[in-house]
């Protein structure tokens, strides 16, 4: 019995904090077990998994029964694949995971898998996503057991406390012979015990030195997907792995442990026992993952966006009745109808879009609409009746503290509604209905066209809502129309590319910059202003316009530009006055204005002209040049557009 260890460490600068950050985000998981070697799949899985931000990476392998072989590194999956290359790792059952740094820094002993038992003759390798709370306590007790820590990780202690669940079921055992599903039995037990003693969330993939030929994984609050392939099955913390490698997938649930081999695969939860597989159809496809040409997916991301509006509104517009129309909200028309107040949760982007959503829901359906952000309302005790509906809006559909709210607004008995991405996500399971997206996967960090696919369908629910209510037919028709003209004005949007990156180009090496807008463009303002800080790690605010001389309007000097949103509508000339304030005291101002509006060329500094739009619409068309313009900044500034610092895609932990 053996270890293969092979580890490449190299000094990291700049790009990697000595710390935990924060909340921590969802690492990535990869596992397999088949006929190739485990390390191609390995390797391209992590690489497809690289956009939810980590600082370290690595895989263990099983080549011969009684040697588990392991390659870890801190920083890019490019160094690990470097240290591969001068010593393979071969075995054709194996797990890969990237690490993002909470517990312990980014280090080599850090990074994941992390093994099990005896030094040099380790029992287990596992990968872990999520918080182990009670670590230190066992850690302590597996300390006085003899087992010694290496690394200042909570996911260590999973390691460690299964090898001892297989040593003292060894000894119970007596030495006696054990066939072939006793053997799996004696391993499904040890991982079933460990994770009784664990408290806190986890998804995990467990390998077992003695036994080549199975992996076991698990799941609690961090998602895992398995997929089913023919004499092989995968598995991944989402289902981008599996593209182009297998077209079934099965959605691990709650409490529930996956035994899985080459040929089989056996699902059991904690309080049913084994459960069918729920085999289900992946409908991403291998090109939805690549870069397509581009040079990033973040524009790439924002180029598809006329598509992946078009997706969102596909078969949900009814002209007949001049209305929207859902399959999956799963509440009676009567029921909804009765709904008198809505709230709408989320995170970041989300929350931003959610703040659209409050303005269209608010104007179309005369429906009073509060935004929450998920991470306060989990822990408000807000006065709401049975007639309230709240919308969870989220792009993974991982995201931990807006599934903890949806979660405290089931148990208090209302209504819940997701706005998901994710097919299968732990959300969408969750909430009593909810609307796809239908964008795709999202691999950029940054959130760009979720974003204008979740303000298009709040607009779908406000014509929804307002049609339930008060909104006349002939109304309905013109917004459906004008809806269905979206796709072409994005389009045409998009085309503003070459202006935004010379302006860009002018400004890109400032530190400080104002976005402001008023009405519908106020939540837009937010979002440019996030987008620039996620990527270029500019300082950047948003805010409504006429709110700038209430305090921040001390930080405009020349230094300083205004991203200015000036809409076409009754605010048009309120704002041209708050730009006026900005103009008298030296600060450089940037305009996006719609194509006929000749009043504000003559007052600015740059001007980007995006395509006329209603109201209710312009914040999905004037986010397109920001998006643009945050895009070129960054990659002006050599920024990691696609996985910038401190970042990662979901966050599924508090």
């Amino acid at each position: 019995m053996s270890l293969r260890l092979l580890v490449f460490q190299d000094m990291v600068r700049c790009a990697y904090p000595t710390k935990a950050f924060g909340p921590k985000p969802m690492c990535g998981i990869v596992g397999y077990v088949g006929f190739r070697e485990a390390t191609d799949f390995l390797i391209e899985g992590l690489r497809r998994l690289e956009y939810r931000g980590y600082d370290s990476s690595g895989v263990a392998t099983i080549d011969e029964p009684g040697q588990i072989s392991l390659a870890k590194s801190v920083g890019r999956i490019d160094r690990l694949v470097a240290a591969l290359q001068e010593s393979p790792l071969f075995g054709h059952i194996g797990i890969g995971h990237t690490r993002w740094a909470t517990h312990g820094q980014p280090s080599d002993v850090n990074a994941h898998p992390h093994l099990g038992g005896e030094p040099g003759a380790s029992s287990v390798a596992i990968v872990h996503n999520g918080v182990i709370e009670n670590y230190v306590q066992l850690k302590q007790r597996l300390q006085l057991q003899g087992y010694e820590f290496v690394s200042a990780t909570d996911s260590e202690v999973i390691a460690h406390l299964i090898d001892s669940c297989l040593t003292q079921s060894a000894d119970d055992s007596n030495g006696a012979s054990r066939g072939p599903h006793g053997r799996i039995d004696r391993l499904v037990a040890a991982v079933t015990e460990t994770l009784a003693q664990l408290r806190g969330t986890y998804g995990i993939a467990v390998l077992f030195r003695d036994h080549p030929d199975v992996l076991i994984a698990a799941r609690l609050g961090s998602p895992m997907v398995i997929g089913v392939g023919d004499g092989e099955h995968f598995l991944a913390s989402d289902a981008t792995p599996m593209a182009g490698f297998t077209e079934r997938i099965v959605y691990l649930r709650d409490h529930e442990l996956a035994v899985i081999t080459a040929d089989g695969l056996e699902i059991i939860h904690r309080d049913q026992g084994q459960v069918p597989n729920n085999v289900q159809v992946l409908e991403q496809t291998n090109e939805a993952v690549d870069l397509g040409g581009y040079s990033h997916y973040m524009l790439k991301e924002i180029h598809e966006q006329p598509e992946t509006i078009r997706n969102a509104m596909r078969g949900r517009l009814n002209l007949d009745d001049a209305t929207a129309v859902f399959g999956g909200l799963n509440l009676s028309t009567r029921r909804l109808r009765q709904v008198n107040r809505i709230v709408l949760t989320g995170c970041g982007t989300s929350w931003h879009a959610a703040l659209v959503g409050e303005y269209l829901i608010e104007e179309m359906a005369r429906l009073p609409v509060e935004v929450e952000y998920a991470s306060e309302l989990r822990y408000r005790n807000p006065p709401m009746d049975y007639k309230t509906l709240v919308f969870a809006i989220t792009q993974s559909g991982e995201t931990a503290d807006t599934l903890a709210a949806l979660r405290e607004m089931k148990r208090k008995g209302h209504p819940t509604l997701a706005i998901c991405n994710v097919v299968g996500s732990t959300i969408a399971q969750e909430a009593d209905g909810g609307v796809y997206l239908h964008a795709g996967p999202e691999v950029g960090v940054a959130s760009t066209k979720a974003f204008t696919s979740q303000c298009t369908v709040l607009a779908l629910l406000g014509l929804y809502f307002g049609r339930l209510h008060h909104l006349g037919f002939d109304a309905g028709l013109r917004i459906i129309e004008e809806l269905k003209s979206l796709p072409e004005l994005v389009a045409g949007a998009l085309k503003t590319d070459a202006v935004v990156r010379r302006i860009a180009e002018k400004y890109y090496r400032l530190n400080n910059f104002l976005y402001l807008g008023r009405q519908y463009n106020f939540p837009t303002a937010l979002e440019g202003a996030l987008k620039l800080k996620e990527i270029s790690y500019i300082h950047a605010e948003g805010y409504p316009a006429a709110e700038m001389k209430h305090g921040p309007i001390a930080l405009v000097d020349s230094d300083t530009p205004s991203v200015f949103l000036i809409p076409q509508g009754f605010v048009h000339d309120k704002v041209l006055s708050n730009l006026q304030e900005i103009k008298a005291r030296g600060g450089p101002v940037i305009a996006v204005v719609g194509e006929d509006d000749t009043s504000v060329a003559g007052m600015v500094d740059d001007l980007i002209v995006v395509p006329k739009v209603p109201e209710y619409l312009q914040p999905i068309v004037m986010s397109i040049p920001l998006q643009l313009l945050s895009y070129h900044i960054a990659v002006l500034r050599g920024c990691d557009v696609d996985k910038p610092r401190n970042l990662a895609k979901s966050v599924t932990v508090e």
